[in-house]
């Protein structure tokens, strides 16, 4: 077999071994309306005056909360006034420290000031449904961390398609959320959107502060802590969590591009390894059909690539034509994933950050996160 040949059938390999996790996964999470425990929310945002409204109402309706906390990281628009009339506790956060970035710097001041046993992060684009704090301050009695997976608002066929083609790179690398026998700490993911640790815990550990300059911070955090011992649970809540993350395409790649592929949290062989997965096992498909030359293994690999795009419908609100389209655009997403791997972004917000010196995550030393922080 020709080189190219031996490395594309080396990757559809490790793909096929990925996907096949989807077979045994944690069910999703089903709603709980009362929580035994105190939980505070913490909303990190800044200039989010038009998007924290609804997230903000939805989260001051559900029983199980407590206290809900907006840090407002030193916004310029109205986001700390319209967070104190809808009924929420305003923090205002201290002026950003040298080597941090603004969200870790505005959760460990939520965290400080929360007085909830279980403390949930929320981001201003999430809509929960009644039923998700509940769920997700239960999952902690078998976990010491837990990120969930939400449904997407995606308008559009370009919005769409772009999305769930950048969705599927994650698969092809990591497998689907809920995996029933976690990864090691190096492969962990997790999804910053929705997060939910006991406070004393958090504290203990100091986990921002150790992430303080990684951009790509959830994944940061998860590593980090389960590098110590934590049990780090990504689960499914597609049916009471939805996130509005962009507008557009355009948004999408602008966006959610520059943090796909965890550059900061992941060392150069495993960078370049799923780099491959990637082109080997989307992207050359797809190429190859395009100009009328695809093999018989690439055909296959479309074949898994069209199911995989079917289940991915439901990841989606509304799901329409994108999805099923988008494995046309798997070889844009490949360049998207190369450019952002090669060229990462540090600016976000307004704010220019320099880059994390050390790469990926930090370990500390001391005690497992489960032991006696119950």
């Amino acid at each position: 077999m020709r080189p190219l040949t031996v490395l594309q059938v080396a990757a559809a390999v490790a793909a096929g071994v990925r996907l096949a996790r989807g077979r045994d996964r944690l069910p999703p999470l089903a709603p709980v309306e009362t929580a035994a425990t105190r939980i505070s929310v913490v909303i990190p945002a800044r200039d989010e005056e038009d998007r924290l409204g609804p997230c903000l109402s939805a989260v001051l309706a559900d029983p199980a909360v407590a206290e809900v906390l907006v840090v407002d990281d030193e916004s310029r628009d109205g986001t700390a006034r319209l967070a104190a009339d809808l009924g929420a506790k305003v923090v205002a956060g201290a002026p950003l420290p040298p080597g941090w970035v603004g969200k870790q710097w505005a959760l460990r001041q939520g965290v400080q000031a929360a007085g909830g046993d279980v403390v949930v992060t929320l981001d201003a684009d999430a809509r929960p449904s009644p039923g998700l704090f509940g769920a997700v301050a239960a999952a902690l009695d078998g976990h010491d961390l837990v990120t969930v997976g939400p449904r997407f608002v995606c308008d559009g066929v370009a919005e769409q398609a772009l999305h769930a083609s950048f969705l599927a790179t994650l698969v092809y690398r990591f497998g689907p959320i809920g995996p029933s026998t976690p990864p090691p700490p190096h492969r962990v993911v997790a999804n910053g959107q929705c997060m939910a640790f006991r406070r004393t815990a958090m504290l203990d550990s100091d986990g921002f502060a150790r992430i303080r300059g990684h951009m790509t911070d959830d994944v940061a955090l998860a590593r980090t802590l389960a590098a110590d011992g934590w049990a780090v649970g990504f689960l499914d809540a597609g049916g009471l969590l939805e996130v509005d993350m962009h507008e557009s395409a355009g948004g999408v790649w602008r966006e959610w591009g520059r943090s796909l592929p965890l550059r900061d949290v992941t060392g150069p062989g495993w960078r370049a390894a799923d780099l491959g997965v990637v082109w080997l096992t989307a992207a050359l498909p797809v190429l190859r059909l395009a100009v009328g030359r695809p093999t018989g293994l690439d055909l296959g690999l479309l074949v898994v690539r069209l199911l995989l795009a079917g289940a991915l419908r439901g990841s989606y609100i509304r799901p329409g034509p994108g999805v099923l389209l988008s494995p046309l655009l798997d070889p844009l997403a490949a360049v998207r994933l190369t450019q952002a791997t090669l060229r990462p972004v540090r600016h976000w917000r307004g704010r220019t950050y320099p880059g994390v010196t050390g790469g990926a995550a930090f370990r500390r030393p001391g005690r497992p996160g489960r032991s006696g922080d119950r």
